[in-house]
């Protein structure tokens, strides 16, 4: 990976995580890297992007401060991602509803327009991309 594409990367995380950019700005800063989907693991602390060339990175992420819910409240999580879309909310508060919410990762295919959520004893929710 040249160092072009890890700032660019970098930048988008610190920026989303200071609550400076929107989802739909990430998505777009990440497509200029050419990440195709990445990974965020509340739980480790870690995000880790993947390029189709089989590059990754690994990118700190803020472990929850209150813990994640032990329940899978997918209404709640799905309030949360509405709020995002709707830019009511920035990243850090939509993690710290989703984490309330259960979920402890997610993945978002960029390449497939689509996130996945999923709780801590398997439970899953599919959203796609608005258009």
């Amino acid at each position: 990976m040249d160092d072009r594409t890890r700032a660019i990367i970098v930048s988008a995380f610190e920026a989303s995580s200071q609550g400076r950019i929107h989802f739909g700005d990430m998505i777009g800063q990440l497509m200029q890297a050419r990440v195709e989907s990445y990974h965020v693991d509340y739980r480790a602390g870690r995000a880790t992007c993947y390029l189709p060339d089989g590059d990754t990175l690994d990118v700190g992420v803020e472990l929850p401060p209150r813990g994640i819910a032990d329940t899978f409240d997918a209404e709640a999580l799905r309030a949360a991602i509405r709020g995002a879309q709707q830019g009511q909310l920035m990243y850090p508060q939509f993690k710290q509803l989703s984490q309330a919410a259960g979920c402890c990762s997610y993945t978002v295919w960029i390449a497939g327009r689509h996130v996945t959520y999923a709780g801590r004893h398997g439970d899953t929710h599919v959203e796609r991309f608005p258009d």
